[in-house]
Parts: structure tokens; C-alpha cells; sequence
């Protein structure tokens, strides 16, 4: 059996994070089907692009029904950049696309004055709103982390918001419920305190801190 399975659905950033697994000797292999996640202590869901386009591939590949079965049965998940946004009700990108829907709300697209650059691409702060978070074990608040994207969860007074970044409105950057977890930021991108969170995530493997 295997510690981690990277959801592989056809698209995302899966490189960067399978050699990120691997630089921190984390037992980690791509999943490409939905009968090998059997096999697996914890998921991660990684994603860039559209997010109709994620939706249609999960999909297609089999993942919908069972990554919600996963994510109800509160077993370790780490959503990253889109793989955050699908956990939600739909997204203003792709208005009649359905998503996972295992948390309430929408994502919405950045509307901001004109020196704000969307999509918002570069380093900024994550400010903890759950400074208990296991994801935030030996990570400092207000550290910097990589972000790409044009669209933001708008659930930033949530109960289940862990972390908020402020891009012209403030707007939820992490997310914890049990041990369901997810990033927009980039972690596998964010040097050492992005790999430090990638190890936080790894000890749910072994230890129940992240269950409440």
C-alpha cells in the first residue's frame, strides 16, 4: 500500500508535485484510476487550468463519486490551486459545471481596481484564521507562498477556513475540515515552507491530530 496517491485525471501540475514528494522521501505514486485509491493512505488532488475542465476529467476518468466517498469518510486529502476550487458548489468560470461539492459555496473571479493584476501570479501572505491547522506545524503566520490564479474561494467567514490571503479582498487560501485539507497556493512551488507543509500533511498518515 501506498502513503499517497496523486489523483492523475489528465491534467495538472502532477511533476512538480510527484518530485516534491520525492525530494522529501514521502512514498508517493500518480493514480490514474479510481480502483487504486484502494491502495492508497491519502490523496492529493492537484490541479491548474479550467475548472469545467478538471470537473469533465474527474468525470470521464471515474474520480467523481469516489473522491466524494473519500472526503466524507474523512480520510486524509490535500486539494492544491484548482484541486481546492473543485471541493466547492460550481465556479463563475464554468457556470453550469457541477463540483465536488462537499463544501457550500461558490468560486468567484477577481473583480479588482486596475493595479491589481488577475490573474494574481507571485508570492504573498497567508494570514492563519485556525493557527492549530495542523498544516501549519513549524509554519510561521503571515509566510509567503506561490500563487497562480484567476478565481478565489469566497469563503473567507467559513468555519472550515483555515487560512486567508488578502489580494484586494480578503479570500479563503486553506481549508481544514478533519483531515480534509486544501491550498490555492502552490505548496510543491513555495521552497521551504511550501515543503514543510507537504510534510505536515504526510504525519495524517500516521497520526489522527488533523480529526475533530
Amino acid at each position: 500500500m501506498n502513503d499517497f496517491g496523486i489523483v492523475d485525471y489528465g491534467m495538472g501540475n502532477l511533476g512538480s508535485v510527484l518530485n516534491a514528494c520525492r525530494f522529501l522521501d514521502l512514498d508517493a505514486r500518480l493514480v490514474a484510476s479510481p480502483d487504486a485509491l484502494e491502495d492508497c493512505r491519502a490523496i492529493i488532488l492537484p490541479g491548474v487550468g479550467a475548472f469545467g475542465d478538471c470537473m469533465a476529467h474527474l468525470r470521464e476518468h471515474g474520480f467523481v463519486a469516489p473522491l466524494r466517498a473519500w472526503i466524507e469518510a474523512d480520510k486524509p486529502f490535500l486539494g492544491i490551486c484548482l484541486g481546492l476550487q473543485v471541493l466547492f458548489e460550481g465556479s463563475e468560470e464554468s457556470p453550469k459545471a457541477e463540483g465536488l461539492a462537499v463544501l457550500p459555496g461558490v468560486v468567484r473571479r477577481f473583480q479588482l481596481p486596475a493595479d491589481y493584476k488577475v490573474p494574481q501570479i507571485g508570492w504573498n501572505r497567508v494570514r492563519y484564521a485556525q493557527p492549530d491547522c495542523p498544516l501549519f506545524t513549524e509554519v510561521p503566520d503571515q509566510s509567503y507562498f506561490y500563487f497562480v490564479h484567476s478565481y478565489y474561494a469566497d469563503a473567507a467567514e467559513a468555519p472550515f477556513t483555515s487560512g486567508i490571503t488578502d489580494y484586494g479582498i480578503p479570500y479563503t487560501s486553506c481549508i481544514w475540515r478533519g483531515r480534509v485539507m486544501a491550498a490555492q497556493f502552490h505548496p510543491e512551488k513555495s521552497q521551504q515552507r511550501g515543503l514543510r507543509m507537504l510534510r505536515n500533511f504526510s504525519a495524517l498518515v500516521t497520526n489522527t491530530k488533523g480529526t475533530r
